[in-house]
């Protein structure tokens, strides 16, 4: 086998599955796996929610995603919540269910003590087809709808009357002034025993009411704060107002419920891994297998040649042949030939007769060394059966050679 035999394929080799090309699959590959995983953990979050439904991410008349920019704006740092967990909070929760058999019971446990807006659902609308997130009004509700809100642990009577945009009027003792709403043309209102108002018409039929002594509060009518409501600068700024207000004291936000209106998404271990913080541990798991497909790729120091099948030289073929007797298991048959070897450079180092042989040849090399017996050595060659007995006696004559040219 010789060299010219070995196929190397290296950082500039031309074929198809050169270097750069697997570098290049590889890369797009990682990219497109690990964008795979983030499209997985985050999908649910990236829902617009632009369903013309009554939520903070609805652009239609009945939604409320006006309020949450106008928030924004504000510097009151509106969060849009998408799971149970999140309205674990002491800022004030805004929830717009809709419609009344929306089941609040798990949120409002989570919610206790701490301050809740439910706003009632008034409007029956239809999806606009000619455009996308829009709404079409087709009447009210039926009041028997807003009055399940809450129902039966409060239960609430719900009446409209038609208006002449006539300003509410907040109760004296515990709403601000700054509450200064104008009355819808179709003005929603709602009574029960438990509930305390907050803002009322001029007939005192109650628009916001607080339920007993806990801080959930009901927003009888959503004309005040959903989008069509926020067209009027008025109305815009009597919302911000009344955020403030029900908010608790040194609030750092304002949180919109979107799971009353099936937008929710439970906690997904793969979201954690990308989320604080795990992230820090991703990212280093990332970075190690960076550097371990960077160590892959790239040789470190010259490139090492593959070893010929048979190597040149007579030491090589002195190794192979070698090699050849010890598989044959003759190893212990060659004594008497190594000392013929050494007798044969014994007659030629010392320039002795070619015609000595047999008795007459060892009798002269016998005294060519006084010290060591070149016969007891060679006779113990001969008689040589495994590998160490050889080996002695092969060192043997080997000394007795040197010991003779001295």
């Amino acid at each position: 086998m010789s060299d010219g035999s070995i196929n190397e394929i290296g950082p500039e080799s031309d074929g198809t599955f050169n270097a750069k090309a697997m570098l290049l699959i590889l890369g797009i590959g990682s990219l497109a796996f690990i964008l795979m995983l983030l499209l997985g953990a985050y999908a649910p979050a990236l829902n617009s929610g632009r369903n013309g439904g009554t939520h903070a991410l609805s652009n239609g008349a009945t939604g409320f995603s006006a309020l949450v920019r106008l928030s924004a704006a504000s510097g009151r740092n509106p969060l849009v919540v998408r799971s149970m967990a999140e309205l674990d909070s002491e800022d004030l929760a805004i929830i717009t269910p809709d419609h009344g058999s929306t089941d609040l019971t798990d949120i409002l446990e989570n919610r206790g003590p701490r301050p809740t807006l439910v706003v009632l659902p008034k409007w029956n609308t239809l999806s606009d087809r000619r455009k996308s997130g829009w709404v079409r009004v087709s009447g009210l509700l039926p009041a028997s709808d807003p009055e399940a809100t809450l129902a039966p642990g409060v239960p609430l009577k719900v009446a409209r009357v038609r208006t002449g945009r006539e300003p509410l009027q907040t109760a004296p003792s515990s709403s601000p002034a700054e509450l200064r709403f104008a009355a819808p043309r179709v003005l929603q209102t709602i009574s029960g025993r438990r509930l305390e108002p907050l803002l009322t018409d001029r007939g005192g039929r109650i628009v916001l009411a607080q339920v007993g002594n806990e801080r959930l509060y009901v927003l009888a009518d959503a004309d005040l704060l959903n989008n069509h409501g926020m067209g009027d600068r008025g109305q815009a700024a009597a919302a911000l107002a009344l955020l403030d207000f029900l908010n608790s004291t040194g609030s750092g936000s304002v949180l919109f419920d979107v799971t009353a209106n099936g937008l929710g998404q439970s906690r997904s271990p793969l979201r954690l891994a990308f989320d604080p913080p795990f992230l820090g541990v991703t990212l280093t798991i990332f970075v190690a297998m960076l550097l371990a497909g960077w160590q892959s790729l790239v040789r470190f120091g010259p490139v090492r040649r593959p070893a010929r099948a048979i190597a040149f030289g007579k030491a090589a073929l002195a190794d192979n042949s070698a090699a050849l007797i010890r598989r044959a298991g003759r190893e212990s048959h060659l004594g008497d030939r190594y000392a013929d070897l050494i007798r044969e450079q014994a007659t030629h180092i010392f320039k002795l007769p070619r015609t000595l042989s047999g008795d007459d040849l060892d009798a002269r090399l016998e005294a060519l060394n006084p010290d060591r017996s070149f016969a007891t050595a060679a006779g113990a060659a001969a008689e040589a059966r495994n590998r160490g007995e050889l080996l002695d006696t092969a060192q043997s004559l080997h000394k007795w050679l040197e010991e003779a040219r001295t």
